[in-house]
This record gives structure tokens, C-alpha cells and sequence, in this order.
């Protein structure tokens, strides 16, 4: 299997220290293709920067995204809703349909970013209209759900995203939009509709797993609360009907894509059951901006760490005790997601994610600091599964649930065939990456700042 691009040779240079960035094209995205958690939000902030980005554009996903931009002065945060180009004075946020709106979510995070120093993240979001919105509804349906599974359980961030779609393919004349908000008396009839479908859509017993959100949902005083609420961020943010939206980004000048998740985390191209419930590649990037009469080339490039990891349920044949010694400082343990796991650079994966994705035309790496620890990496080139050997897993040419749950039942079962030697440094796991991909490595990160970007050329 190879992938389109032109490979360069990989030479270290701090790019905004003097050296040229790679990433060309008026608008480029940043596809995660792993499980998450693979550097899109440092690689967004550096983009914005090198590229004199005026707008980013989230086009997947919701509130349980979260990506870590760090400065060089120290300050951090967690990207949830807003763009990670944030902190770029100017920079423009687009929640674009489809994306999933958590409005009480999205005051929490505006705080935390004014203590950062951020006082004007509101001026510069745009919501679109049509955007679905999270209820603490949806919030206490999911976790009662997510609980209820036991064992099984999918993984989730407890936020409500998953229940928020499902929710509205369902019922969609009961579905909020962000539009929705200028009109009270028709979000109090959804609400309460809401409220009251989602209590009987509960597996039996369900509700008796926490009484706090079983409480919630048994509360119709709850919504008009959290309505009462929102009306703070309506106020500050109107909805932005499809054409304001498109004439923000026909603005002259760069505009990022940022997505939510990975590639192995789709919708479709997942393991299922433990997916997200968005799709996360290209498509839907360039769907997005078609919803807005754009039809420019987007150039795709594909964001991962020197090694993977995974945040809660889920299979990773990869997956090594012996890498919890990797630092991890903005990803915990606790919480819904649960554990945060490291395995070795998996090949098998990385050629599904970018066969799944289509059209990646260069590569984001993260975390090549990782080879100057005590950890020792070694490529994967490969599984053992049930005497056999296996280099790259199936693609389904339509979208099939069935087919995912069969590929995530072989990857429970597979072990990996690891190479003889661990890499040695972070050139040679370049030098393997590319020649592997095929693809030019034309963004690495060697810490967590922008500082630390370094480019091929």
C-alpha cells in the first residue's frame, strides 16, 4: 500500500527562528490519525502563527475534544470548543455545522481562557445557527447509559456528544439548534420532550446507577435553569446564519481546519463499538466548507505522535506498562475517559488510518522528545493473528458497522511482531516513518511549545 506525496529529506530548523514552514495552501487541516491526543492543538497554534492564519475552523465533534496548547511563557490550555490558534491575537473561531455546541461548556471554557489571558474569545467566535446543541439532559442520559454498559462499556468523556447526535438522528424534530436559542417557548417544548424521551430510552435499571443524574433528568426545572443560563452566551454570540459564516472565510489569508479525535476513532472507520460519534478525515472537512459554497483545495495533513496512545476503552495491540514512564502532564488518569495508555509506534494502524483517510499529504509529528527518555520504542510492523500474519487490516468499501466490530475483535486478539532493535533516535524514526508512508515528515515537535517546532525541508 503507498500513499501520493512528495517525500523530502528531513533536516532539523526552527521554523519561526528562520526557517521556511512547509504547510502551504490558503486552507490546510490537521487530521488526527491516531486514537486523539496526537499534538492537533499545538499543531493549529503553530499553524496560525507560521501561516498569518486569520480563522480556524472546527468541523467535527464537540465539547469532548481537547487539545493542549502550552507557550513558551508557561501558560496552558485545554482546547475544548474555541479554536487552538486562540492565543494568536486576532485568530477567529468557526463552530461550523456539524459540529456540537455545549453552550454552558463553552462559558466554563471562555473563564478558564480569560485567566489565561485571553479577555476577547467570545468577539471572536462564530457559531453557525444550525450547529446542535448539548442539554444537561443529554449529559446525565449518556453517563446513565455509559454506566449501565458495565464491563462494556463504549468510553466516553461524559459530556453528552454521542447522546446529543444519537439523540437527534432519532428524534429530530425534538433536536436543538443553536439558532433554536432565540426562541425560549420553542426550547422549553423541546426540553421537556427531550427530557422525558430520553428518561425512557434508558436500559432497564439505568437510572438507579447515579442518582444525581437520574435526578436531573426527573427535574424539568433543570432545563429552564440551564436555559436561563445560555442566555449569557446568546447575548455574546448570536447565531450566524451560513452566508455571514462563508463571508468570514472568504476573508483573504489562511484558514486552519482543526479536527476533533482520529482517524481510528471515525465513526465509520473505527473499531466499533468504541468510536466517537463524528466522522474525523478529510470528507468531512471538505464537507463542511462546501456547506458554505467554498470549493477550494484543502491541503490535508495528518497529525501523530512518536508513539501511540489511547484514552480509555478500546483495543491497542500496542499497548506497553513499560511506557507509562513517557511524561504525560495534561492527560490524567481520572475521570470518564478513564486510563491513559502508551503503546509502541504501530505500522499496521497507521497504514489503516491513512488508507481510511484518503488524501494526507504530509505529516505532523508530536512528541520525538520521547526518544531522549529511559522508555525504549520499537516499530510494529506487523500482528500475529491465530497463526497468521498480518500487515494491514481491510478497509469496508461502504459503511459497516459489523465489519468494524470484526476488525476490533482482531485487534483484541492480535499481538504484535515488534522490530528486533528499539529505534534508535528520533532522525531514524523519521527516516522509517517516511519511508514507510511514503509521506514527507514536514512538521516535528521535539516539547510542547511552538518553540519546538521543527520542519523537513
Amino acid at each position: 500500500m503507498t500513499f501520493r506525496c512528495r517525500r523530502r529529506p528531513w533536516r532539523l530548523a526552527n521554523v519561526l527562528g528562520g526557517g521556511v514552514c512547509l504547510v502551504e495552501g490558503r486552507i490546510v487541516s490537521v487530521i488526527g490519525l491516531a486514537f486523539g491526543d496526537c499534538g492537533k492543538g499545538l499543531f493549529t497554534d503553530y499553524l496560525c502563527r507560521a501561516r498569518s492564519a486569520h480563522t480556524v475552523v472546527r468541523f467535527n465533534g464537540g465539547a469532548q475534544a481537547g487539545h493542549n496548547v502550552v507557550l513558551p511563557d508557561g501558560r496552558h490550555h485545554t482546547f475544548s470548543q474555541f479554536g487552538a490558534g486562540t492565543f494568536n491575537p486576532g485568530v477567529a473561531t468557526v463552530l461550523s455545522a456539524p459540529v456540537v455546541v455545549h453552550p454552558t461548556a463553552l462559558l466554563v471554557e471562555e473563564n478558564y481562557l480569560q485567566r489565561a489571558g485571553i479577555g476577547d474569545a467570545l468577539d471572536r467566535l462564530l457559531i453557525d445557527a444550525r450547529c446542535l446543541v448539548t442539554t444537561p439532559y443529554h449529559e446525565a442520559a449518556g453517563r446513565l447509559r455509559e454506566r449501565a454498559r458495565g464491563a462494556a462499556a463504549h468510553g466516553s468523556c461524559g459530556v453528552g456528544f454521542g447522546e446529543t447526535v444519537g439523540h437527534a438522528l432519532a428524534q429530530p424534530e425534538q433536536a436543538i439548534r443553536y439558532g433554536d436559542l432565540l426562541h425560549h417557548s420553542r426550547v422549553r417544548n423541546k426540553l421537556e420532550a427531550m427530557r422525558h424521551y430520553l428518561r425512557a430510552a434508558l436500559p432497564a435499571r439505568a437510572a438507579a446507577l447515579d442518582r444525581q443524574d437520574a435526578a436531573i433528568l426527573d427535574d424539568p426545572g433543570f432545563g429552564l435553569l440551564w436555559l436561563e443560563h445560555v442566555q449569557r452566551l446568546i447575548a455574546k454570540v448570536a447565531p450566524f446564519a451560513p452566508e455571514q459564516v462563508a463571508a468570514q472565510l472568504a476573508r483573504p489569508g489562511c484558514i486552519v481546519m482543526e479536527g476533533a479525535q482520529g482517524m481510528l476513532l471515525d465513526e465509520w472507520h473505527g473499531f466499533h463499538p468504541h468510536t466517537t460519534w463524528s466522522s474525523t478525515g478529510p470528507v468531512a472537512a471538505e464537507a463542511a466548507l462546501a456547506g458554505y459554497g467554498v470549493s477550494e483545495r484543502i491541503r490535508h495533513f495528518g497529525a501523530m505522535r512518536s508513539y501511540l496512545t489511547r484514552h480509555g476503552q478500546g483495543p491497542m495491540p500496542t499497548e506497553d506498562q513499560a511506557l507509562q514512564a513517557l511524561a504525560e502532564p495534561h492527560n490524567a488518569d481520572s475521570g470518564w475517559q478513564g486510563s491513559f495508555r502508551r503503546g509502541h509506534p504501530d505500522a499496521v494502524l497507521l497504514r489503516y488510518a491513512l488508507a481510511a483517510a484518503g488524501r494526507i499529504e504530509g505529516l505532523l509529528v508530536s512528541h520525538l522528545d520521547a526518544f531522549r527518555g529511559e522508555a525504549e520504542l520499537r516499530w510494529a510492523h506487523s500482528y500475529q493473528l491465530h497463526g497468521r500474519e498480518i500487515r494491514d487490516l481491510p478497509l469496508s468499501g461502504q459503511p459497516d458497522l459489523a465489519h468494524q466490530e470484526t476488525l476490533c475483535g482482531q485487534l483484541r486478539a492480535a499481538s504484535p511482531n515488534y522490530a528486533d532493535t528499539p529505534i534508535a533516535n528520533a532522525d531514524a524514526f523519521v527516516d522509517e516513518l517516511q519511508s514507510l508512508t511514503n509521506l514527507p515528515v514536514v512538521i516535528g515537535s521535539h516539547g510542547p511549545t511552538w518553540q519546538h517546532i521543527r520542519t523537513g525541508k
